[in-house]
């Protein structure tokens, strides 16, 4: 096999399905063959041009499980056959400021897939070695996909807060990010409260693990949590600065609110609930190649996953259109190398 397909964006959602010649890998790099990719939000950055020179055809996706194919010259940890992810981010530099002081996710100088490199809505994908994730060979292709990235997200984002096992821990959104935060808080030992609008959303939090249901169409999101005890940490993953605004005053004292969901409006905070108790509201930025690691080894320990709907790999422009809809329950993946059908 000389060549590949790929689908790959210019401008905005113009997709074409093309041929690539197969070439070896580079210095560092692997050439992996793709076995599925998830349909990620942040996939926009690339479809809907929002990067450096959006003229220039890129292949989206992040979320991509697949096989070790190729071993480009100085690379040392990894073979071929081996089963590896990436994610949204492309592999520390080891080189930079960031990377000398061990804060690998700042790295000044790492691919993004599917961004500012070729991602995996692709049968090959070219990586950096240090970004690879080990994907262990019980997780399906299907189900580890969305795990390194959207899982990945919320569970070091709940790792980072100071939250003691027992404490009363929220997540805000039951979405593609907040559907897997209520399993990890859940398995993480937190007393869990899932935030969305409408009741009928109550019994789905129930069954993710939520141990509180707060319907915050019909009421105070904040002042519910303050009712329960206020929270220790609220991580925050949909994509609305105003739907972030009210829980702030849900914290108890010291508490977090930590923002993962990427909202186009800004958090409006009363400056007396920080004061007050000093609490405090951080970012938190997917993680390291060995977070991940982390991520999908407590993910199959403690039976994590994420509801999908998969789609074949001639379907990505729909994919993608289904993803942006808000319809999907909850991530979309791909199924590349049709390891399904």
């Amino acid at each position: 096999m000389s060549t590949y397909r790929a689908y790959q964006v210019t401008g905005q959602r113009q997709f074409e399905l093309v041929e690539r010649e197969l070439a070896a890998p580079s210095f560092g790099q692997v050439r992996v063959r793709v076995l599925s990719c998830g349909v990620c939000h942040s996939d926009v950055l690339a479809v809907e041009g929002q990067r450096p020179a959006p003229e220039k055809p890129v292949v989206p996706g992040h979320e991509i499980v697949g096989v070790v194919d190729a071993i480009g010259d100085g690379v040392h940890t990894w073979k071929h056959g081996d089963r590896v992810g990436l994610g949204f981010l492309g592999g520390q530099c080891n080189e930079c400021e960031f990377c000398r002081r061990g804060d690998f996710v700042n790295c000044t100088d790492q691919p993004k897939p599917g961004t500012s490199d070729d991602g995996g809505y692709a049968e090959i994908v070219y990586a950096r070695a240090s970004g690879l994730v080990r994907v262990p060979e019980e997780l399906t292709p299907t189900t580890a996909a969305p795990l390194l990235c959207a899982g990945v997200t919320v569970f070091n984002a709940l790792r980072a807060t100071a939250a003691p096992p027992g404490a009363l821990v929220a997540v805000q959104g039951l979405g593609g990010l907040g559907h897997l935060g209520v399993q990890y808080a859940n398995k993480l030992g937190y007393r869990v409260a899932a935030i969305a609008r409408g009741a009928e959303k109550s019994e789905l939090a129930m069954s993710l693990g939520a141990d509180h249901y707060i319907d915050s169409a019909a009421a105070d999101p904040g002042a519910e949590l303050d009712a329960l005890g206020g929270a220790t940490a609220i991580v925050a993953t949909a994509a609305s600065g105003a739907s972030m605004s009210p829980l702030v005053a849900g914290l108890r004292p010291r508490g977090q609110l930590v923002v993962v969901g990427v909202a186009p409006d800004p958090i409006a905070v009363n400056t007396a609930d920080l004061i007050l108790g000093g609490r405090t509201i951080v970012g938190s930025l997917t993680g390291s190649a060995i977070d991940n690691e982390d991520n999908l080894a407590f993910s199959l320990a403690n039976d994590i996953s994420p509801m999908v709907e998969v789609m074949a790999f001639e379907e990505a422009p729909k994919a993608y259109e289904r993803m942006m809809s808000g319809q999907a329950r909850f991530r979309v993946v791909l199924d590349i190398a049709g390891t399904t059908r």
